[in-house]
């Protein structure tokens, strides 16, 4: 348990801990290791100290270090992965329900990364959190002779805290250290556990007599444009917007959008589709974002009963479709967790108008478990298809900590699709340091159709098993070696054959983070009923395919400001053969700059007419930070399968106060990736934009 102490007024806030009320808090100490050694003491102190006023929270942070030039620190970035840096993360349970938090992470330059955790699951690239929420907070950090120290300002409003008396937090804090690959936690420290395991979370207390928190935050937006797209007039648009977030109590909030605006948001890496089925793309856009862990609903892989991109993006030519406005509810009362979302777009180009209700419920039961409820509907003005109604219900309980039973049950209704529209499945899995292994059944109707979510195949009679097993030899060097065997048997649900594969791999973690990840032998047997579209006027028939491939990947050390990985994978390929190479290098030569570099190789040899060709996807991508507020980034790709092969996106950003920024950017290319199989055609734009947004609390 750790104790907050009140303070008259707030600490002065540089990156050190000279102020001399950071001395009337008592230091937090008692971190473990997770990684390398799980429980054992850390090589390097660490000291946190929390102080509050009536109207924010402070944390003063010291990590130690006997060798403070080997810290790394090389992210200006705000909102960047700081995995190749040293950093410390701060969760808050702030409503003490014991399945999501906020975190806030810094590095040694006091750079900035925030997200949440729902129901102790974390983001969708691997990471501890989702990075999809901002929030309003100040930090400031310094490189010192005995380590480095932070200082951290979390307003109540930032947390939509409004509680003033008998205030318990979950909290846990995190250290990274770069060099040594090493985690330390102050609870929740089991490899098993990390600080996504809300629920095993310590405790805060002393927090009373407080201001209200209630969070309310409106944020406009203005748009000049420039936009050309192919075969088409130029349009020089002038937009405006605005963003509204409410704290209707501090365990509900209230988001609402008009006239949503995405110029500003990540540009896709252009993929090149090797298999018949649909691409899974992240979603990257704010709105759809935050708190999108409330409303994930998984069927099985990378599959979702709900997936937030098939709302304003075309997903055969990614081109974006106009967003009139939207609202969305979020939070928990009780043991209950909702999330309400209502979205309506115009209609643009073949997409006509479309008008998206989601509303999802979770009955929380103990510890990591739960039961839950789905419901979508989608109306469009297209006369064919006016309608898409998809239910579902799904449940997770936990067992032992180690144990997992995960089941769901969904049905689709669309005009024309009476019978077959359905989906069911359930699993058995189980996670310790030495050994992963799941078991699972999967049955898809060859008619269900959730129009608003993403599922990579129908008509599917689904059999799986993985085991993976762990062991951390004596080897210098090498932290945990890894052998998984897995086996997946998809007959059609008429019983027919479909998609067969197994699988077994090798795998090596090295202490600098390195890795190796090597498929010794991948053994498909994959069915073809529609002629698959793979490059150009290149078709794959019709047929039963059998093929086995091998996989050789290395990564190199993630302690050095040089690193890079490569992948090399060679075998059978639809009755031919495919090699396919990709390397990937990143140079930080310093905090203010940094370089990467990648290209993918895949040349086909099939036995058809034009089927010796190879496809050549290549990226540059380069940041320069002037400052922690003012980034510029490029990116530069090339993709030979398309006939305009190049495109290019540059954006400066300025975040001049806090979660308010300008950005000028400037594309030529697609913005959003097409999710359609076989690799259909894409539009081509370009588009030079100015936008500002300002954000206020009234």
């Amino acid at each position: 348990m750790a104790e907050a102490v009140r303070v008259d007024h707030a600490p002065r806030l540089r990156g050190t801990l000279n102020d001399p009320l950071w001395q009337s808090a008592s230091p937090i100490t008692g971190f473990r290791q997770r990684e390398p050694h799980e429980g054992e003491a850390p090589t390097e102190k660490t000291e946190v100290r929390i102080l509050y006023t009536r109207h924010a929270v402070y944390f003063g942070i010291h990590c130690f270090d006997s060798e403070p030039s080997r810290i790394i620190a090389t992210e200006l970035r705000r909102d960047v992965n700081q995995d190749l840096d040293d950093h410390f993360e701060i969760l808050i349970d702030s409503n003490h329900n014991r399945r999501g938090a906020y975190v806030f992470e810094v590095n040694p330059l006091g750079t900035q990364n925030d997200g949440l955790i729902v129901e102790e699951q974390g983001g969708t690239n691997g990471g501890d959190f989702d990075r999809g929420w901002d929030g309003v907070w100040t930090s400031e950090a310094r490189i010192t002779p005995d380590g480095w120290t932070a200082t951290i300002e979390i307003p109540f409003t930032t947390l939509n805290f409004t509680q003033s008396s008998d205030v318990i937090w979950g909290l846990n804090l995190k250290r990274f250290i770069r060099r040594k690959n090493e985690e330390d936690l102050w609870s929740a420290y089991r490899r098993t556990f990390g600080i996504t395991k809300v629920s095993e979370a310590g405790e805060l207390r002393g927090i009373k007599d407080i201001g209200s928190g209630r969070l309310f935050i409106v944020k406009p937006y203005g748009l000049a444009r420039y936009d050309k797209q192919t075969g088409q007039d130029p349009k020089f648009p002038l937009t405006s917007g605005v963003d509204i977030k409410y704290g209707l109590t501090s365990k509900l909030v209230l988001n609402l959008t008009g006239n949503t605006d995405f110029a500003d948001t990540e540009v896709d890496l252009e993929p090149f589709n090797l298999t018949p089925f649909k691409v899974f793309i992240p979603e990257k856009r704010q709105f759809f974002l935050e708190n999108a862990g409330i409303f994930n609903f998984d069927i099985g892989d990378q599959d979702q009963l709900f997936f937030s991109r098939q709302i304003g993006i075309d997903p055969i030519t990614g081109q974006q479709v106009p967003i009139n406005g939207g609202a969305r509810l979020t939070g928990t009362f009780g043991r209950t967790e909702l999330g309400v979302m209502e979205v309506d777009t115009r209609s643009s180009g073949p997409n006509p108008y479309a008008n998206y209700a989601i509303a999802r419920l979770k009955e929380s039961l103990w510890a990591g478990s739960y039961v839950g409820v789905m419901g979508i509907d989608k109306r469009s003005g297209n006369v064919l298809d006016s309608f898409n109604q998809t239910g579902g219900l799904d449940t997770r309980l936990v067992f032992f900590k180690d144990w997992f039973v995960d089941a769901h049950m969904a049905g689709t209704r669309s005009p024309g699709y009476p019978s077959g529209a359905s989906d069911a499945g359930a699993s058995l899995s189980y996670r310790s340091n030495w050994l992963d292994g799941i078991v699972e059944r999967r049955k898809i109707g060859p008619n269900f159709n959730p129009e608003v979510g993403f599922i990579e195949r129908t008509n599917s009679n689904e059999t799986y098993g993985n085991l993976t097993f762990k062991v951390r030899p004596k080897i210098t060097g090498v932290r945990e070696l890894q052998f998984e065997g897995f086996i997946l048997h998809a007959p059609d649900t008429r019983n027919e054959v479909s998609t067969q594969e197994w699988q077994g791999t090798f795998r090596a973690e090295f202490n600098n983070g390195g890795y190796t990840d090597d498929d010794i032998a991948d053994v498909f047997t994959q069915r073809i009923t529609t002629p698959f579209h793979i490059y150009k006027n290149v078709f794959i028939p019709n047929g039963l395919y059998h093929f086995a491939r091998h996989q050789l990947t290395y990564g190199s050390g993630q302690d050095r400001r040089f690193t890079f990985n490569f992948f090399e994978r060679f075998g059978g390929y639809y009755g031919g053969t495919l090699n396919e190479f990709r390397v990937r290098a990143n140079y930080r030569p310093t905090a203010k700059f940094s370089i990467s570099a990648s290209e993918t190789w895949d040349r086909f040899r099939l036995p058809l007419p034009n089927g010796n060709f190879s496809v050549v996807l290549g990226s540059l991508q380069a940041n320069y930070s002037f400052t922690r507020f003012l980034t510029f980034t490029s990116l530069l790709q090339m993709d030979t399968s398309n006939t305009q092969a190049v495109s290019a996106n540059l954006r400066l950003r300025y975040n001049y106060r806090p979660d308010s920024d300008l950005y000028i950017i400037y594309n030529v290319g697609t913005q959003f990736a097409s999710i359609a199989p076989a690799n259909p055609p894409q539009v081509r734009e370009t588009r030079f934009a100015v936008k500002y947004t300002y954000s206020f609390a009234p």
